[in-house]
């Protein structure tokens, strides 16, 4: 069946994009945008000890600092995604590029914790437009199913790449320059990125997109935030009435969101996408996989320089062995599944990241590098595996045209398991570590500040006597890591159950070609 006159000049403009060897600088160009984004998701982990002395933030501002990014990206993903198919992809990128660029700035420049939680905020509207625009692209560049995959994998690469670039870089800068200077680093990224792209990228958009719909677009953003916000706060304050009243708007607003597709004539978001099994299992295993593994990531840092009192750049070297695996695993995931299944290197990815965090119940403040290093090496190599190979599902089960909110539901998973794990995991590990009993001898406000964070732990122990303060800081240490066991056990389980409903979920899917 032939499609309308400008599906048929779309089409023809994608085959003759294919065959050009620009394609491949195109895509160069595209990764520029997903390093730009890993780059500043990691350093944030480092600059969070810099930002707990000089902000001074409570643990609940901590928190949001890091996790208020999630909200709001995982809330605009959808609508941003739509509106690339609408106004064109490549226009978007270049244009959320920029903003990114001076959103960066700003955060560079607060003055306080509520700046900076504003600032992250508004970075997650920019972050919104570059990940969907970027394998929206990479659907219509290439065609062919295997190049595909390869590019599939290099984006995923640059991405794991981005994840060891930043806390290298970071740590660098953390020990040469001021905090700041950690988010300006996106600055060069980003101009490059725009002047490149507007020579190699073609644009693309879905010929006959229907108008952008505001009420979706509100209802997604309500409905998302709203659920992410309850789910954090009642695991940090438990189920009170103002937080279930907020929970229940944001399901309302989702549940509204929903109908509102299925009638509208071009709606924002195609649900019948999900009536496909394989679309559905590989955007749950990402929503899981991310949920297991961020709270546990996010903290991460802080074990490895509050707790052992590593410099940044150490700690930033420290977390190479992730980056490396997961590049490794990544640029091999397509191929795997085609020699084997696409079930068997999702479940199998999956399952070696829950026994490495499961490996992790054996932590203790002096734990060596070996045990970590091993960990987080296999946790790369199954994050690249299935990561890699839910991206070329999702990219290879959607309609050309739908690429763009396709690749947005994957972003929106991904984005709103990260929210949902830092909040979930990152609470339980503040939940178990507050309330300590601080040694004998500890002055109430100094106990008070420890009791709050880590970072304040080790702040309060530096102004009292040196006997004090060490068994202030020991107390304080034993404690957060007592938090981080119980976390990395939650995330086993959710990996080990999450690797198993894939096994089923994907079920005689293949991968094109």
């Amino acid at each position: 069946m032939s499609g309308s006159p400008a599906e048929v000049r779309e089409e023809s403009a994608e085959t003759e994009a294919e065959a050009r060897p620009g394609r491949w600088l195109a895509l160069a160009v595209l990764v520029l945008a997903v390093l730009l984004v890993a780059v500043d998701a990691t350093v944030l982990g480092l600059a969070t000890p810099f930002l707990s002395e000089d902000l001074g933030p409570s643990g609940t501002q901590l928190l949001w600092i890091g996790d208020i990014y999630s909200f709001v990206i995982a809330g605009l993903l959808v609508s941003m995604g739509g509106l690339g198919d609408r106004i064109g992809r490549k226009k978007l990128l270049l244009g959320g590029s920029v903003a990114f660029g001076a959103v960066s700035a700003l955060t560079a420049y607060a003055q306080s914790a509520e700046m900076m939680i504003g600032a992250r905020a508004l970075l997650g509207v920019a972050g919104a437009t570059l990940m969907p625009s970027t394998l929206a692209l990479i659907r219509n560049l290439f065609q062919d199913p295997r190049e595909r995959s390869l590019a599939v994998g290099i984006w995923g690469a640059t991405a794991s790449a981005g994840t060891a670039v930043g806390p290298v870089l970071g740590g660098f800068l953390l020990e040469h320059f001021w905090w700041g200077s950690v988010f300006l680093i996106n600055l060069p990224v980003m101009v490059l990125l725009v002047l490149v792209g507007t020579k190699l990228l073609p644009e693309s958009r879905d010929p006959a997109p229907g108008p952008w719909d505001l009420p979706s677009v509100l209802l997604s953003l309500v409905g998302m935030i709203g659920v992410v916000y309850a789910v954090k706060e009642a695991a940090v304050y438990g189920v009170r009435g103002d937080i279930a009243a907020t929970g229940m708007v944001g399901v309302l607003a989702l549940g509204w969101f929903v109908r509102r597709q299925l009638t509208l004539p071009a709606p924002l978001l195609d649900m019948r996408l999900f009536r496909h099994r394989g679309f559905s299992g590989a955007v749950l295993a990402d929503l899981f996989t991310v949920l297991g593994l961020s709270g546990l990531v996010f903290f991460l840092s802080q074990y490895l320089q509050l707790v052992q009192g590593r410099d940044p750049l150490e700690a930033g070297l420290a977390e190479l062995p992730t980056a490396a695996g997961a590049v490794l695993a990544g640029l091999l995931a397509g191929r795997a599944a085609r020699r084997f299944s696409v079930r068997a290197v999702v479940s199998g990815g999956l399952a070696a990241i829950g026994l490495a965090l499961a490996a992790l119940l054996w932590l203790r403040t002096d734990t060596g590098y070996p045990l970590l290093g091993a960990v987080l090496l296999v946790v790369g190599v199954g994050a690249g595996l299935a990561f890699t190979v839910t991206a070329d599902v999702i990219l290879s089960t959607v309609p050309k045209n739908q690429a763009g909110a396709a690749s947005a539901v994957s972003e929106t998973a991904y984005e709103l398991g990260a929210a949902l794990g830092i909040a979930v995991l990152g609470s339980i590990v503040t939940g178990a570590y507050r309330g300590f009993t601080p040694p004998v001898g500890v002055p109430g406000p100094a106990a008070e500040r420890a009791d709050d964070s880590i970072g304040g732990a080790v702040e309060a122990a530096a102004a009292l006597p040196s006997e004090t303060g060490t068994a202030l800081l020991a107390t304080a240490k034993d404690a957060f890591v007592d938090g981080l066991r119980i976390a990395a056990g939650v995330g086993a389980g959710v990996l080990l159950a999450t690797a198993v409903a894939a096994w089923f979920l994907l079920r005689r899917q293949r991968l094109d070609g």
